[in-house]
């Protein structure tokens, strides 16, 4: 099937490795062209060199007020359009609601949330028909993850954004939605967990791997998925029960 991918261009933030990587990887092999962020300009040049000449990487954190319309107006320079973005930024730090104190909720609210709505908040203002805002959360958005306070506050908070803002942008054709990994093979993962995670409740009988998880947000981004808004989409082997 052919996603309609061919020369359109996205914004792909926290794409040096893991989820957003493998997102950004999935759009360009099926045509797209990309703008990669990182917070450290070498590193948003690694991976735009391994991606190819479709894509051009871009320094800075989510939580600059700045990095929004930098963003857009390199894909808008470079590929002479701005179709859609994805914004995936690294988890906030693991910790139970006792541990975690002001300033580390401060810090991660600025990136995690604030950071995400401003990148949606500045995409909407420049997409016109037919352009997407995805947003890459978690399974905490339907039930809290163990450890994970942070995630647990901003993941679901963001999900209720992404659910408005599908309303407020759908009458001009723009759509909205959001990507929930479940437990996908990734660096942050084995962090989280001192090594591969325990497959045990995902009845698939597997972990996931980032390509699988990208090539899902490749398609809801794309035209292919031209009738798709406002979906919170688990990526997870089927360990979310219910439907």
């Amino acid at each position: 099937m052919d996603l309609g991918l061919k020369d359109r261009g996205y914004v792909v933030t926290g794409a040096t490795r893991g989820l957003g990587y493998a997102s950004a990887e999935a759009l360009v092999a099926d045509g797209a062209r990309v703008v990669v962020t990182g917070r450290k300009q070498e590193s948003a040049d690694a991976a735009a060199a391994e991606l190819g000449a479709n894509a051009v990487g871009v320094g800075g954190d989510n939580a600059d007020p700045e990095l929004a319309g930098r963003l857009v107006a390199t894909a808008r320079e470079r590929f002479g359009r701005f179709d859609g973005v994805l914004v995936s930024v690294g988890g906030p730090p693991a910790g139970s609601l006792g541990d975690l104190d002001d300033a580390q909720w401060r810090a991660s609210f600025e990136s995690v949330f604030l950071g995400a709505v401003r990148l949606a908040r500045t995409a909407a203002a420049e997409l016109g028909e037919g352009g997407a805002i995805g947003f890459v959360l978690s399974s905490s958005v339907y039930e809290p993850v163990p450890g994970l306070a942070l995630s647990n506050g901003l993941r679901p908070a963001l999900a209720g954004v992404a659910a408005s803002l599908s309303r407020e942008l759908g009458p001009r054709g723009i759509r909205v939605f959001g990507v929930l990994p479940g437990k996908i093979d990734t660096d942050r993962t084995r962090e989280l967990h001192g090594g591969p995670a325990d497959p045990a409740g995902i009845p698939l009988g597997r972990i996931g791997t980032p390509e699988e998880f990208g090539r899902a947000a490749a398609f809801l981004l794309s035209p292919a998925a031209s009738y798709v808004t406002g979906v919170m989409l688990p990526v997870d082997g089927g360990a979310r029960h219910g439907f």
